[in-house]
């Protein structure tokens, strides 16, 4: 991978070769993939990508770690709609708002931009098995691009998982676990599992290349405003890996040329698991913290990816907003009425902090704000209904519908 000069560690600066089943650095930091962007801007330029008619994530594959003769395996992964809100934009008092709808993958869920990946590295590394734990979205993102790939899964969730992840980890044929315990215990057991078997790490924290699936959205988001950079991007925080992969992303596109500077990313966590956001908000090192939100895809007390989530907010020149339970409902049932996107609790958290920063009159009106839907409804509908409530039920008989609705003939 030519384009590409090294791993490099970001807490002792540590630099590896780009292997394809390379994990943390023997300080146990984090890697990042370096990337040789002189060389990338003589392949790749805006002409370059008017030309490409592949609809997916991998036509941004001059800034991916992949070998040029791979061919990527998995689903069809990248290039969700970016949809303007202008009602929505009025409501928070800002210039412009774009809701970036990722629950329309192939599993519902940004994850699978890095399952992708992941599928894609574990082939190039020659594994046949590949395994992760998750709070559910990366699980069944992995087990759904696994069974496309023809790789076995081993895959560790909390057994509090919502059961629509259940249901498609189980129909995609995984070998799943659900771990009694927290996020933090489902992670240690994968872990065991995978140290002891050999299998390929899915991760996100300990396989780098996963964030540079993640990426991937940014990009997007760049090419679909013509490369006009936002203000702002905000982003639902859990592990760390999302946030991270979205500050890389817009880090790439400004390497090369094509964005003019970085926007600032707007983090945003639950009120009740917020360890990223307290270390920011404190500058102090990040603390562990119980996982106190229903919003199951960011309900992480230990976050395996926190240095590169407070270095993207803090080189973005980021915000960090905290919402509740309540705030994040409320999000949910908003945004599916006024913009048609059906998000699941973790997914709209990041428009929950947008409408608690316009209350806060912390938004500048002439700002433009993407605000990126990182999960579908439909992986939680218990929560959905918990939010709108039961419908109305009614006999076959017009009279006591329109009384019902308060209508007159």
């Amino acid at each position: 991978m030519n384009h590409i000069k090294y791993c490099q560690c970001v807490k002792c600066g540590a630099t590896y070769a780009p292997a394809p089943d390379i994990t943390t650095c023997e300080c146990g930091g984090i890697l990042d993939v370096i990337y040789d962007y002189e060389t990338i801007k003589t392949k790749f330029n805006k002409e370059v990508l008017a030309k490409r008619d592949d609809p997916t994530m991998w036509r941004y594959r001059e800034l991916l770690p992949i070998e040029e003769d791979t061919v990527p395996a998995g689903l069809r992964v990248g290039m969700s709609p970016l949809y303007e809100a202008a009602n929505i934009a009025r409501d928070l008092g800002v210039k412009r708002l774009y809701i970036k709808d990722d629950g329309v993958n192939p599993t519902a869920s940004l994850k699978d931009r890095a399952s992708a990946m992941a599928v894609t590295k574990a082939i190039e590394a020659g594994y046949d098995t590949i395994a992760c734990s998750s709070t559910g979205n990366a699980a069944s993102s992995l087990a759904g691009n696994a069974a496309k790939a023809g790789l076995k899964t081993y895959i560790f969730v909390p057994a509090r998982a919502p059961k629509g992840k259940i249901a498609q980890l189980m129909m995609f044929g995984a070998n799943l676990t659900a771990v009694d315990g927290s996020y933090e215990e489902t992670f240690e057991l994968s872990k065991a599992a995978i140290d002891k078997y050999g299998w390929y790490n899915r991760n996100a924290a300990i396989n780098p290349y996963l964030s540079e699936g993640k990426k991937t959205v940014a990009h997007e988001i760049c090419e679909q405003l013509h490369f006009e950079a936002p203000d702002f991007v905000a982003v639902s925080v859990g592990d760390g890996c999302t946030i991270a992969g979205v500050y890389k992303g817009l880090y790439d596109m400004y390497m090369v040329g094509l964005i003019d500077r970085i926007p600032r990313i707007i983090s945003v966590q639950a009120q009740g698991c917020c360890p990223i956001n307290t270390a920011v908000m404190t500058d102090t090192p990040w603390q562990p913290q119980e996982e106190n939100t229903f919003a199951d895809s960011i309900a992480v007390g230990v976050p395996r990816n926190p240095d590169k989530a407070v270095g993207a907010i803090k080189n973005s020149g980021g915000i960090c907003v905290n919402v509740t339970d309540d705030e994040i409902r409320e999000a949910q049932q908003y945004l599916a009425k006024n913009a048609g996107v059906f998000g699941e609790p973790a997914g709209v958290t990041a428009t929950a902090g947008l409408m608690k920063l316009s209350r806060e009159g912390k938004l500048p009106k002439d700002a433009v704000i993407v605000s990126i839907v990182t999960g579908n409804g439909l992986k939680d509908i218990e929560s959905a209904i918990k939010a709108v409530g039961e419908p109305m039920h009614c006999k076959n008989d017009l009279a006591e519908f329109e009384k019902k609705f308060g209508l007159s003939r």
